[in-house]
Parts: structure tokens; C-alpha cells; sequence
């Protein structure tokens, strides 16, 4: 360690008071993180790429600094969806600060990373107050069954009104309107569901009915409407 000229010939003035760092609240425990590997916790943030063409939603489950489990969610760009499928490989193992400066191939998780990790190291986690904080697995609770992402897709013009693309129940194909042609309910297919009796055999047209629910006062409208194509 190099000093400069006028530092060499300062005298010395003990330093007395001992004003240690604030405890951030992790896993039921009140701690004073002095390095990486005092961190643990998991928490969810979103980021977005610079022309904000695309958006993540990323989960991680940190223990001493390390990643143990991400969940990568990404919407609005084709491209993101093959950086998540890279970056589900590159995050467990790291510590947060290699997480924080490793490429994560896709502008709008590299952004999730860096909000993650600010309420990671603040204390901001979803675990903060959860004693031995949450298991290896837990941010697959995110997801719905059939582990599919909880997703909102609607669409509208002024000329036309909205249009139910998919909702967190599943795959909208019909909407419901009544005779005032408002919007009163919708059907979905909800496609966990439909996948994973098909995986076991079941008939595709079978699962895709048994895979069918409404919301809303479906059965009482008085026509129905294809959102995709009328």
C-alpha cells in the first residue's frame, strides 16, 4: 500500500468511537454483513432492456452469498426467453457480486440482478423475517400449476374495445358479452392443466375440455366472442 508524501508526515489521532454497520434483518436473524457471505435470502425484482422492448421478473434464493435457485421470467421480446434459458445455468453457484457482474446475456435480467441485489444487501428480502429462511424450490410457488408463469396478455383499440388475450387462469378463448356488448366474463383453457393430462395419455380434445373453465357470468351472455379472430 502506497501513501502519499503528505499522509506519511500526518501524526496519528487513534480513532475511539466504534460505530458499527446497521443490521439488515435475514432469515429471522438480525445480521451485520461485513462480506458476501454474510447474505441470505430470497427475493423477487423486475428489470427491463434499454429500448424497453422487454421485461424480467427474476427470483433468487441466496444462502451465505451464494445462489442457490433463480427463476427466470421474461415477457415481450422472443430473444429473452433463449438469454433465460442461458442464464438459469450461469446463476446458480455465483455469489451475488460475480451474479452482479457477470453477463447475463439479456440487458433486461442483467437490470433484475441489479435491483435484486440492492434489496439482497438492504435487507429486502421476502425472507427477512422467515427463521431459516425459505427452501431450495421455493420460487417455483411463483408459478401456477403446470409451472407456467403468471401471465396477462389484453389487448384493446378505441375502434374496436379490448380483447382477453390470456389471463393468470390460462389461454382466454372466449369472451362474453352482453347485450349492451360490454364484457361480462370470459373461458380459458388452462394450459398446466391440459399439458399434463396429455403427457399422461388422455385424449387431446378430452384434456382440452376437462382443461376449460369461466369466469364471471359466462354461461348469461348473450353472444360470445373469439378474441383472436372477431
Amino acid at each position: 500500500m502506497i501513501y502519499s508524501h503528505e499522509v506519511q508526515h500526518m501524526c496519528v489521532v487513534k480513532k475511539g468511537a466504534n460505530h458499527p454497520n446497521a443490521p439488515i434483518p435475514e432469515e429471522g436473524k438480525w445480521v451485520r454483513a461485513t462480506q458476501i457471505t454474510d447474505i441470505s435470502g430470497l427475493t423477487h425484482g423486475v428489470g427491463w432492456c434499454a429500448p424497453q422492448q422487454g421485461a424480467c421478473k427474476l427470483t433468487l434464493n441466496v444462502k451465505e452469498g451464494i445462489i442457490q435457485e433463480a427463476l427466470i421470467e421474461t415477457i415481450g421480446c422472443s430473444g429473452m426467453t433463449h438469454s433465460a434459458a442461458m442464464c438459469s445455468e450461469i446463476l446458480p453457484g455465483k455469489t451475488l457480486l460475480e451474479a452482479l457482474n457477470t453477463d447475463l446475456v439479456c440487458d433486461a435480467i442483467n437490470t433484475a440482478m441489479r435491483e435484486l441485489f440492492l434489496q439482497i444487501v438492504y435487507g429486502r428480502t421476502q425472507s427477512a423475517f422467515s427463521e431459516g429462511g425459505l427452501p431450495i424450490g421455493a420460487g417455483l410457488e411463483d408459478l401456477g400449476k403446470g409451472l407456467r408463469s403468471q401471465v396477462g396478455t389484453m389487448f384493446g383499440t378505441l375502434a374496436k374495445g379490448p380483447r382477453y388475450l390470456e389471463m393468470a387462469e390460462g389461454y382466454c378463448t372466449r369472451m362474453a358479452v352482453d347485450a349492451d356488448d360490454e364484457v361480462i366474463g370470459y373461458e380459458f383453457i388452462h394450459m398446466g392443466k391440459f399439458m399434463d393430462m396429455v403427457k399422461k395419455g388422455t385424449d387431446a380434445n378430452e384434456a382440452l375440455e376437462k382443461a376449460k373453465g369461466s369466469y364471471g357470468r359466462f354461461k348469461d351472455a348473450a353472444k360470445y366472442i373469439d378474441p383472436r379472430h372477431e
